[in-house]
């Protein structure tokens, strides 16, 4: 299966205000990677600084899910219509994570 960056889910939403990728609830990295473990779905892409990255103009992309253990997951791609991250059991979380 052939895939572009356009057939990923996009990150709809994320309520991490401390996230130097967070402007008004909006991911501004090119693409995250939720990793974690077990029962717990952490955004690896979270990183907690004062200067904002990120650019200018893009819709996030959940780039790789390591958590293969949820229904969303499919050979470590994530096939849910769109994804939230926000606060968790982590700073960062992908909160439409189910575990099967």
């Amino acid at each position: 299966m052939s895939m572009t960056l356009d057939d990923l889910p996009a990150v709809a939403e994320c309520s991490v205000s401390g996230c130097s990728y967070n402007d008004h609830s909006h991911c501004h990295a090119a693409a995250v990677t939720i990793g974690g473990a077990v029962g717990d779905a952490e955004c690896a892409t979270f990183i907690p600084l004062g200067t904002k990255g990120g650019l200018d103009k893009v819709v996030t992309h959940v780039g790789a899910c390591q958590r293969a253990e949820c229904i969303h997951n499919d050979s470590l791609e994530c096939n849910a219509a769109s994804v939230r991250i926000g606060p968790g059991a982590d700073d960062a979380d992908c909160l439409t994570y189910q575990p099967a």
